[in-house]
C-alpha cells in the first residue's frame, strides 16, 4: 500500500467530506471540512476565527506572523465543491482513493488538493520553528462554488481588518504546467474574466398539451437559449492574452498574426480546454426548468445561463444578450462579479518565476487570463492583487482543465509534494 505524504493524506481527508455546494444557499458538508482545516490550524499553534452568516456556510481565517514588516500576503482556498454522480464515476467520488499514483475524488484538482498543500506547507515551516517571510491571512472560505456570496465576499464585506496590510494574494488555477510539443510550461494566472449569471423566463397561456397553441412558453425559452448558447462570439484580445499567445507562438513556432490566437491555442493540445475561452465571451446556458406533467403546457419557463465576459465588457455584452432573446424574454441578473487583470511582472511575479526555474529548471513561465473565476474578485475589493499559483508539476498526458467540475477528478501525488516544496519556498523567501 502506497504511503501518503503529509500533503495527500490531508487532501485526501478533505475529499471524504462531501462539502458540495449545490447554489441557490443550499449546501452540505462545508462546516465539518471547516471544523477539520480549524483543528489543523491550532495543532501548528494558531488561532483561527470562524465566521458562519448562514447555518452550515463556514469560513476559516488565520493570521500568521512573517518574519519581517512590510505588506502582508494572503494566502487562500475555498473547502466546498460542485456536486458529483456516484454513477459516471470510476471511483466514488467522496473516497478520496489512491490509484495508480493519483489521488482521486471530488475537489482533488478544485481545490482540495491546494488547501492540503496550503496546510502542509505552513505546517513544515512553522513545525522547524520558523515563519513565512512576510505576515500571512490564510483563509478557507466556504461558498466559492456559488459566487462567494456567504464566503469571500461576506468576510470581506464584514470583516476586511482580517486583511488588514496585505496587498497581494495566492489562489487556485494557475502554476499548474501544461504541455507545448513535449516542452512543459507553466501557467500564471494573472487575471480572471467577469462573471455575469442570469436567468431567462418565459411566460405564456398556461392549457392542454394537446391544444393547438402557437404561444408556447416553453418553445420560445428554447428559441431563446439556443441563441445565446449558438452565438459565436468574437475574439477580443487583452494585455493578458496577447501576451500569451504571442509567447505561445514562439515556443511552438506559429505565427499568430499568421495562423490566428484559436489556433495558436489548439496547438497547446489538452490546455486549449482553458485558454481558448480566455479569448473571447462566452455565454452558456446551464439550466432548464419548467412544466410538471406530460399533457400539460406550462405558463412559465425559465433557464439559467453563465456568462463570462473579458473585464469591462459586462454591460456592453448584456445589451448584446438582450438584443438576441428579444423584448419578450425577460431577463434577471442572479449574480456578478468583476473582471481582474493584473501584471506579469513585479517583485511576485519575478519570484514565482524563479522559484519554479529552480523546481524546474528550463521551464518557461506564462501569463494567462482565466476563464472562470476565484474568490481573488472579492479581496480585489480592498485593493489586494490576486494571483492564481497552486503549483503543480503535471504529466503531459493527464487532461487537467478537464478535471474542473468534470467526471473523475485525480491529481498526481507527486504533484502534491512538487506544489508543497514550491509554495513553502516562496512563503519563507518572499
Amino acid at each position: 500500500m502506497t504511503e501518503l505524504s503529509r500533503t495527500a493524506t490531508l487532501a485526501q481527508d478533505l475529499i471524504r467530506f462531501p462539502s458540495v455546494n449545490w447554489g441557490e444557499g443550499r449546501s452540505d458538508g462545508e462546516g465539518e471540512a471547516a471544523g477539520y482545516v480549524e483543528a489543523v490550524l491550532q495543532g501548528m499553534g494558531l488561532q483561527p476565527r470562524l465566521f458562519e452568516p448562514a447555518p452550515g456556510r463556514v469560513s476559516v481565517v488565520a493570521r500568521v506572523e512573517g518574519e519581517r514588516p512590510g505588506p502582508g500576503l494572503v494566502l487562500h482556498g475555498h473547502t466546498d465543491v460542485v456536486p458529483a454522480d456516484p454513477a459516471n464515476w470510476t471511483v466514488d467520488p467522496f473516497s478520496g482513493e489512491v490509484r495508480d499514483g493519483l489521488l482521486w475524488g471530488r475537489g482533488a484538482v478544485d481545490m482540495k488538493d491546494m488547501d492540503a498543500m496550503m496546510l502542509a506547507s505552513l505546517e513544515s515551516i512553522l513545525g522547524a520553528g520558523r515563519r513565512p517571510a512576510r505576515d500571512l491571512t490564510v483563509a478557507f472560505f466556504a461558498d466559492e462554488e456559488a459566487g462567494g456570496v456567504l464566503g469571500s465576499h461576506w468576510v470581506v464585506d464584514h470583516h476586511p481588518e482580517l486583511f488588514a496590510g496585505a496587498t497581494e494574494a495566492i489562489s487556485e488555477v494557475g502554476g499548474y504546467s501544461v504541455n507545448l510539443g513535449g516542452r512543459r510550461a507553466y501557467l500564471l494566472q494573472t487575471g480572471e474574466k467577469a462573471l455575469v449569471w442570469v436567468r431567462l423566463t418565459v411566460r405564456g397561456p398556461a392549457a392542454h398539451g394537446s391544444r393547438l397553441i402557437r404561444d408556447n412558453a416553453v418553445v420560445r425559452l428554447a428559441e431563446a437559449v439556443a441563441a445565446i448558447g449558438r452565438k459565436d462570439w468574437p475574439i477580443r484580445m487583452t494585455t493578458t492574452t496577447t501576451t500569451l499567445i504571442d509567447e505561445l507562438g514562439r515556443l511552438l513556432g506559429v505565427d499568430p498574426q499568421h495562423a490566428g490566437p484559436d489556433a495558436v491555442a489548439l496547438a497547446t493540445g489538452s490546455a486549449s480546454g482553458f485558454l481558448l475561452a480566455t479569448l473571447r465571451t462566452t455565454t452558456n446556458p446551464t439550466v432548464l426548468t419548467a412544466g410538471y406533467k406530460h399533457n400539460v403546457i406550462p405558463d412559465t419557463a425559465t433557464a439559467l445561463v453563465d456568462i463570462r465576459t473579458l473585464p469591462g465588457e459586462e454591460e456592453a455584452v448584456l445589451a448584446e444578450v438582450r438584443g438576441l432573446i428579444g423584448p419578450d424574454v425577460e431577463i434577471e441578473t442572479v449574480h456578478t462579479d468583476v473582471g481582474l487583470e493584473n501584471p506579469f511582472e513585479g517583485p511576485l511575479v519575478e519570484k514565482v518565476i524563479a522559484l519554479l526555474g529552480e523546481h524546474d529548471p528550463g521551464a518557461p513561465v506564462l501569463p494567462y487570463l482565466m476563464s472562470g473565476g476565484t474568490d481573488n474578485k472579492a479581496l480585489s475589493e480592498l485593493g489586494i492583487a490576486g494571483y492564481g499559483f497552486a503549483p503543480l508539476q503535471l504529466p503531459p498526458d493527464l487532461n487537467f482543465p478537464a478535471m474542473f467540475h468534470g467526471v473523475d477528478e485525480r491529481v498526481p501525488l507527486a504533484s502534491l509534494d512538487f506544489g508543497t516544496r514550491v509554495l513553502t519556498d516562496l512563503l519563507l523567501t518572499y
